[in-house]
């Protein structure tokens, strides 16, 4: 089925010795060495965007945030050897990140990125909704009463968020990461009917969580990156997709693959947030799976505190959900899948 993800098998790196070169009285350590791991604080907050649903390989912390090591902070933390906090985590709404995460904030921050707004608007919800036929969906009502919550409610919301992460980490470079347009004119999917107007509603929506967004990051003074432009060309059923479709298992659905994380996300945070375009080279990677051990057990500190989150899924159309609205609204419903 289009939409699922085959991950390559893992890339060994054979080391017989650590590479020691003379730098003045510095010493050179590969990224995601030992010696590398006292690198300057990174922390990484938001949602599944930023943990890496998606990528289908997470680290075993004792919460279902789904954290994974081919996600972009870790591939740019892996890169820099920076000393990360994980904290990113799936379902994920401004609250949570409040009550959960910036308390891995501290003045000694130096780095740290944000991606969230998504799962306040709801866009799980909408996403389901726009997926049944369009006799049996409200999707146009879906995404009215969202973009109403990103125009009139987000935005000062956003602002107090923001406002505690510069109180929080004074000192620290922070980023704060759009999200992708999901699709670019098709539907490939068997399971899902989105139509065009669908794809361009959902699409608008996403500009506008962007926009507004961005807008309240730069009253912060933060910085902004708009994935859509990178991303354009690897939307949904596109060649290559770097955003899974209708996926197995079904929590891979509409978020970034690894292909999306290491080649989209990565040179596109890394650069404002390191003064330069990070490249998630094969070692790069390597050394970022290495750490995954290391970051499973920094984040079991906070699994009290994860497990009050709650993932937020797209839900497919069913045979029974189908039928029910199909009763309702007088259609034949085995006359209609035979022509669809």
């Amino acid at each position: 089925m289009n939409g699922l993800i085959f991950r390559l098998s893992k890339v060994r790196l054979a080391v017989s010795l650590t590479s020691i070169v003379l730098l003045g009285a510095g010493l050179a350590v590969a990224p995601g060495s030992p010696a590398a791991a006292a690198g300057e604080p990174y922390v990484a907050l938001g949602d599944s965007y930023s943990s890496g649903v998606g990528t289908r390989s997470y680290i075993n912390d004792g919460s279902e945030c789904m954290r994974s090591t081919l996600a972009y902070p870790s591939l740019v933390a892996a890169a820099k050897s920076y000393s990360l906090n994980f904290r990113a985590c799936s379902g994920a709404v401004v609250a949570d990140v409040t009550n959960s995460q910036l308390s891995a904030l501290s003045s000694s921050t130096r780095y740290v990125t944000i991606s969230v707004g998504g799962n306040d608007a709801g866009f799980a919800d909408v996403i389901t909704e726009c997926a049944l036929p369009a006799w049996a969906s409200d999707c146009a009502g879906a995404v009215a009463g969202a973009q109403n919550y990103i125009r009139n409610t987000l935005p000062a919301s956003l602002g107090t968020l923001y406002s505690r992460i510069r109180s929080a980490a004074p000192s620290a470079k922070v980023v704060v990461v759009g999200y992708p347009k999901l699709f670019m004119g098709e539907d490939c999917n068997a399971l899902t009917w989105f139509s065009p107007s669908d794809e361009a509603i959902l699409n608008d929506t996403a500009v506008l969580l962007n926009n507004t967004t961005a807008s309240r990051a730069s009253a912060a003074g933060f910085s902004y990156v708009n994935p859509i432009s990178r991303f354009t060309g690897h939307a949904v059923c596109d060649n290559p997709e770097w955003v899974n479709g209708l996926s197995n298992p079904i929590v891979e659905s509409y978020h970034a693959n690894t292909a999306g994380h290491r080649d989209g996300y990565t040179p596109l945070v890394s650069s404002p947030l390191t003064g330069a375009s990070v490249t998630a080279t094969p070692a790069v990677v390597a050394a970022a799976e290495a750490t995954g051990p290391a970051q499973a057990a920094k984040q079991r500190k906070y699994a009290a505190l994860d497990r009050h989150i709650e993932p937020k899924v797209f839900q497919p159309p069913t045979r029974e959900r189908l039928e029910k609205l199909a009763d309702q609204r007088g259609v034949d419903l085995d006359a209609w899948l035979a022509t669809h």
